[in-house]
């Protein structure tokens, strides 16, 4: 085109001016031939491409991050893009391939596979916090109790549930809006709060496992918290599995599998 491009010299090579520009017009263009050649993988046998998924932060640690380094050992040509999201994500709106929800959330145009099975939630706190202000014996003790509530990516507040363990009532579950002085959005907050001795929180109870057999943690209330239905990976229904998500599947639940076997074993 008769225009420099580029400066080189014997220990670098730089853009010039029209350099810099003629790249700024070309790069949309780069970027939309990358996509037509991810989404032209994706309709071969082999899985590759970008799978986006929709994570909530309460199995992000204990459920997905594990799994993820030999997932992509596996399959070389597939790249992650996991989204850790606290609402109710429209997988369609959004652009993803597939979520992570608990089954009583799910929508009834959803394919929803069942991942670890039934899950509980506890009520925990240290031993130093239960030393100094006693042990609730009843959801309703709650209110004189120092508690660390979740925040929603929707900004609103978790309300802690139970359902009744004996009598007319029993089974049925019901909501309980506690106070405390802390919130927080981040699960991993909340339970460093509650080993710290600032208060209880309220936990599904893989992830916090390891706090609670090394005695970090104790939990309460656990006559109020039977199980309930866990969670599911989800996608649209009229999707066409790609080959990336089928080889994601098999191995979420190879590695769900292991982990039941492993807590069984406990």
């Amino acid at each position: 085109m008769g225009v420099r491009l580029l400066h080189r010299t014997t220990r670098r090579v730089g853009l010039t001016e029209a350099g810099h520009a003629f790249l700024e017009r070309i790069a949309p263009a780069l970027s939309e031939i990358d996509d037509a050649i991810d989404a032209l993988r994706q309709h071969g046998d082999r899985p590759a491409g970008t799978l986006r998924i929709a994570v909530p932060q309460m199995v992000l640690d204990h459920l997905i991050a594990p799994c993820v380094a030999s997932f992509m050992r596996a399959w070389p040509e597939v790249k992650l893009d996991i989204q850790v999201e606290n609402r109710l994500t429209d997988l369609i709106a959004d652009g993803f391939d597939a979520g992570i929800r608990l089954g009583e959330r799910l929508a009834r145009d959803m394919v929803a596979l069942p991942l670890g099975g039934p899950q509980r939630a506890v009520v925990v706190g240290s031993p130093a916090y239960f030393a100094a202000h006693g042990r609730p014996i009843h959801p309703r003790d709650l209110s004189t109790h120092d508690c660390v509530r979740f925040r929603f990516s929707s900004n609103a507040i978790y309300r802690w549930e139970f359902a009744h363990p004996t009598g007319a009532s029993k089974g049925q579950w019901f909501e309980l809006d506690v106070d405390g002085p802390i919130t927080t959005n981040d699960p991993s907050m909340a339970i460093r709060a509650a080993i710290d001795g600032l208060g209880l929180t309220h936990m599904v109870e893989p992830s916090v496992r390891a706090a609670l057999a090394d005695g970090r943690l104790q939990s309460v209330l656990d006559d109020w918290l039977p199980p309930f239905d866990g969670f599911y990976l989800y996608y649209p229904s009229r999707l066409q599995v790609p080959p990336k998500l089928r080889a994601f599947i098999e191995h979420l639940r190879q590695h769900c599998a292991v982990l039941a076997t492993a807590h069984e074993r406990q």
